[in-house]
């Protein structure tokens, strides 16, 4: 299909459903909508929670289907857009797919109609730093770049504007990628560790929707693959097209790798040192790793020199180690994006000193086992909250050296009484951390509202 239009025209006289009105799926509704077709939406809302928006849907032709049966009748429906959060194994879809229903997605469709050049990153951690840094790099190169998916912005409004000559940057979640049948043009794979076992109930499945970031590329395209990660060097062995790899840990005969304080490139056409490591503004090691990813992936489309220039004026993306204030000697850290304990680990790598840390949240079935050593060896005292505060506090006792550390272990109701601890024993040259390890659906709608509610009450004391 080369236009929208196109695409559109051959759903007519199809019945349609739309599972979730969402960010990533609202503009969808509306577009196809505006085509006068057949839509149902559903959601597992109550009518009273999307009152204003389902109005609007109602406004433009949408039938409804909202609360606890949502997906009752979806078997009914020719094609079906499911939202990322809904894994296509629940029962109700499985019995649609065997009778006949198409299933795709938003992202899906935005794959098979845009008419450029598509990056796509994914892994457990650092996909959305590296995802802005390639947006950057080719911003800074001249092109004109779409930076969307998971990230938070849908392309899919803006499919045909583009042309053959722009760049598409999308980050892809393992919910995204789980039903993919295409690929992108250069893959990003970042890392893999134990992440959203709530949703995928195995790593063999998590695992499985991630290999289609690149399982589905041409002998013409690019893989970018971690080696320092066993999973994600395993994985390269897989990839059709060109294998790029990157460490932190060791000299790559061919690759993007560490040498003498400085990111080196070694490729066909010989070795380079690209970007020294004083021009990198954004604290961590973990960092390190999200440019390296990035260098690899726009190596051959942009200059050396934009790199350099990006890295010296980029101060990172909000929630990811985010300075919110110093009050009386003390930093507070806004990290957020913190949600499973790999990134909390990182993030506790980035400091040279021992941390107040406010840690806890929702529980997506990920062990603590390890997380529990890191905290006794990098934290003087550890605040938690939320729903894994039992298992996250289990962890941290039972790692060795704990009984010796001295850390002081307080649980908290709520991250304003986790804030207001924190203040309450923090002295002059301590940093405070909010790195929760778990994501934030007991208490809020995603982390960017925890992180937001964790600088607002910060900023109030």
């Amino acid at each position: 299909m080369s236009t929208t239009s196109d695409y559109l025209e051959t759903l007519r006289g199809k019945s349609i459903t739309v599972i979730g009105m969402g960010v990533s799926n609202t503009p969808l509704i509306r577009t196809l909508l505006r085509a006068e077709l057949k839509v149902t939406v559903c959601d597992k809302s109550p009518r009273e929670r999307v009152e204003e928006q389902a109005a609007e849907l109602e406004s433009l032709g949408a039938r409804l289907r909202l609360g606890p049966d949502y997906l009752s009748k979806v078997h009914k429906a020719d094609l079906i857009f499911r939202t990322p959060g809904l894994s296509p194994n629940v029962p109700e879809l499985k019995k649609a797919v065997a009778g006949g229903s198409i299933l795709t997605s938003e992202m899906e469709l935005f794959f098979q109609l845009c008419p450029c050049k598509i990056i796509g990153v994914t892994g457990s951690d650092g996909k959305t730093t590296t995802t802005t840094l390639i947006s950057e790099f080719l911003k800074e190169a001249g092109l004109n770049v779409y930076l969307g998916g998971n990230i938070g912005r849908p392309l899919l409004p803006d499919v045909d504007g583009m042309t053959p000559e722009d760049v598409a940057v999308v980050e892809l979640s393992s919910f995204q990628l789980m039903t993919m049948d295409r690929s992108p043009n250069v893959a990003v794979f970042t890392n893999l560790s134990p992440n959203h076992l709530d949703y995928h109930h195995t790593m063999e499945e998590y695992t499985e929707a991630k290999l289609n970031i690149f399982c589905h590329q041409s002998t013409q395209d690019r893989a970018v693959f971690n080696y320092d990660n066993d999973i994600t060097r395993s994985l390269a062995k897989a990839a059709v097209g060109q294998t790029m790899l990157f460490s932190r840990k060791q000299k790559l005969e061919e690759g993007v790798y560490l040498r003498d304080d400085a990111i080196w490139l070694t490729n066909g056409m010989g070795s380079r040192e690209v970007l020294p490591l004083p021009d990198i503004r954004i604290p961590g090691v973990h960092n390190i790793e999200n440019y390296m990813a990035a260098i690899a992936a726009v190596d051959g489309i942009v200059p050396d020199k934009c790199v350099r220039a990006v890295a010296q004026r980029f101060t990172g993306v909000e929630h990811r180690i985010e300075l919110v204030r110093e009050l009386n000697g003390v930093k507070y850290y806004n990290d957020s994006i913190g949600t499973s304990p790999t990134r909390t680990m990182a993030c506790l790598d980035s400091f040279e000193q021992k941390l107040i840390l406010i840690a806890g949240g929702y529980d997506k079935g990920v062990p603590f086992i390890q997380l529990g050593v890191e905290i006794v060896r990098q934290v003087k005292a550890l605040i938690l909250t939320g729903d894994t505060a039992p298992a996250i506090k289990k962890a941290v006792e039972e790692a060795e050296g704990y009984g010796e550390s001295g850390m002081k272990l307080i649980e908290t109701a709520d991250l304003a009484c986790a804030v207001t601890a924190a203040h309450d024993i923090a002295k002059d040259g301590d940093v405070v951390v909010l790195s929760p390890a778990c994501a934030a659906f007991d208490q809020f709608k995603n982390f960017m509202e925890r992180g937001k509610m964790f600088k607002q009450l910060v900023n109030k004391l």
